[in-house]
C-alpha cells in the first residue's frame, strides 16, 4: 500500500533527475497499458537519450524507452498490488468466516436495530406532526376524529390541509357513498382513511384529533386505473377483476375502498355495475365490510333511501360566479353537480370547447339531447323524413 502511495512521488523524482542527466527537458516518464512504464523523449531530442536505455516503442512524435530502475519498480509495484491483493482475499475470507459463527447474534441485533429505528421514525414524526395514540379494540367501529393525510398536509408549497372526521360501523354506517367533483378531494380523503388504518395497525400514532379501530383482517382497495398491457388486460377488465377480489375475499372485519367503480364502460353499464357491488358488500352478510364508496354517478345516492347501512357525503365546494373553490370538507349530502366542466376550464380546455360543453350538457339537462349524445330533434326530423314515399334522405 505503502510503495503504490509513494509511487508518483518516485516517478516525479525520477523523471526529474532524467531530465538533469540527458539535458531533456521535455522528458517525461508516464505508463502505458501496453508497455507499462516508460520514458517517452520528443523527436527531435531522440539523439540526446542515454546508451542505457532501451528503446520500447516508437511514435511518430518520438521514441519511448525503459531503463533497469523503471522495471524494477515495476516489478515491486505488481508484486506490491499482487501480495496486497492476496491479503485481502484472505482477510475477507476469516472475516466471513468470523460473521458465520456469530450469523445468530448478528440477526437478532439487526431485528433489534430494525425495530429500534422503526420505532423511533413512529416517535419522531408523531412528536413532530402532532399525532396521537389510536384505540385499537374489538368492536366493529371505525372512527376517526378531525383525521389528516401524513403525507400530503407535510407538502411544502399545498394548500393548508383541512381535517376529516369519519365514522363507520357494520349497522347504521356501514357504507358512505361519496360524492363531488374531480379535484375536490374524494380520492384524498378516503385513502386517507385507509392509511390511518393501515398506520394503527402497526404500531404507529395517527394524525388525528382521537381514533378508534377495531381490529380489521384486510384492507382493500380499487383505486386509480390501468391496464396490464403484458398480460392482455383492458382497463375495465383489470377493474373488474380487482373488484371481485374485493367481493370474493371481504369480511365483516375489512375495511374497502372504493373509488370511480364502473367507469371503464358506458354510462348504463358502469352505474349498474357499482349499484351492484354497493348492494352486494350491504346485503351480504359474510361480506359487509365497512366501506367508501367515491363516485360520479348520482344515481347511486338513492341507494341511502332504500337502506339502513348506506350514508350520503359529499365534498364541500363554493360557486362563486363562474368559478369554484374547493372547501376540501367531508359532509353529509349530496353533490349537487359535477361541476365536470368548471374542471375542465380550469385544465385550461379552449374557451370554445367549454363552452359548447355547457350547451350540451343544458341540452341533455333538459332532454333535448338523448343518453347518447344525439339530438332529440334530429331523431325526429329522420323519423319524418323516412315517413314520405320516395323521399330521399342523406340522414
Amino acid at each position: 500500500r505503502a510503495l503504490a502511495a509513494e509511487g508518483h512521488q518516485w516517478l516525479a523524482n525520477y523523471q526529474a533527475s532524467e531530465q538533469a542527466r540527458t539535458g531533456i527537458p521535455k522528458l517525461k516518464v508516464k505508463h502505458v497499458s501496453t508497455f507499462g512504464f516508460v520514458i517517452e523523449i520528443p523527436k527531435g531530442s531522440v539523439a540526446l537519450a542515454p546508451a542505457n536505455y532501451e528503446r520500447r516503442q516508437t511514435l511518430t512524435t518520438g521514441e519511448r524507452y525503459t531503463t533497469p530502475e523503471l522495471k524494477e519498480y515495476e516489478r515491486k509495484v505488481l508484486g506490491a498490488q499482487d501480495r496486497a491483493i492476496a491479503l485481502e482475499q484472505t482477510l475477507y475470507r476469516e472475516l466471513l468466516a468470523s460473521a458465520a459463527a456469530k450469523t445468530s447474534e448478528i440477526q437478532t441485533t439487526a431485528a433489534a436495530l430494525g425495530e429500534l429505528d422503526v420505532l423511533l421514525a413512529f416517535a419522531d414524526r408523531a412528536l413532530a406532526a402532532g399525532y396521537v395514540r389510536p384505540t385499537v379494540d374489538e368492536s366493529d367501529v371505525l372512527s376517526i376524529k378531525d383525521g389528516r393525510h401524513p403525507i400530503i398536509e407535510q407538502l411544502p408549497d399545498a394548500e393548508p390541509f383541512v381535517p376529516n372526521s369519519t365514522f363507520l360501523n357494520g349497522t347504521t354506517d356501514q357504507i358512505h357513498l361519496i360524492t363531488g367533483p374531480n379535484m375536490a378531494g374524494k380520492s384524498t380523503y378516503i385513502r386517507q382513511v385507509a392509511t390511518l388504518a393501515v398506520m394503527a395497525h402497526v404500531g404507529s400514532w395517527v394524525p388525528a384529533a382521537e381514533m378508534r379501530l377495531g381490529v380489521l383482517d384486510r384492507v382493500f382497495t380499487r383505486i386509480g386505473a390501468g391496464d396490464d398491457l403484458a398480460r392482455g388486460r383492458s382497463t375495465f377488465l383489470v377493474e373488474m377483476q380487482e373488484t371481485a377480489n374485493i367481493l370474493n375475499n371481504a369480511t365483516p372485519r375489512s375495511l374497502v375502498i372504493l373509488d370511480e367503480i364502473g367507469r371503464g364502460t358506458s354510462t348504463f353499464d358502469g352505474i349498474s355495475i357499482a349499484w351492484s357491488v354497493a348492494e352486494y358488500l350491504h346485503g351480504k352478510a359474510e361480506a359487509k365490510a365497512k366501506t367508501l364508496f367515491a363516485t360520479h354517478y348520482h344515481e347511486l345516492t338513492d341507494l341511502a333511501d332504500r337502506f339502513a347501512g348506506i350514508k350520503n357525503y359529499t365534498v364541500k365546494v363554493k360557486e362563486e360566479g363562474n368559478r369554484i373553490v374547493f372547501l376540501r370538507r367531508i359532509a353529509p349530502g349530496v353533490a349537487e353537480k359535477s361541476f365536470g366542466i368548471h374542471v375542465g376550464a380550469m385544465a385550461g380546455l379552449p374557451a370554445e370547447v367549454v363552452k359548447r360543453a355547457a350547451e350540451i350538457l343544458g341540452n341533455l339537462e333538459s332532454n333535448e339531447i338523448d343518453v347518447d349524445g344525439k339530438a332529440k330533434a334530429a331523431r325526429k326530423a329522420r323519423r319524418k323524413l323516412s315517413e314520405i314515399p320516395g323521399q330521399m334522405t342523406f340522414f
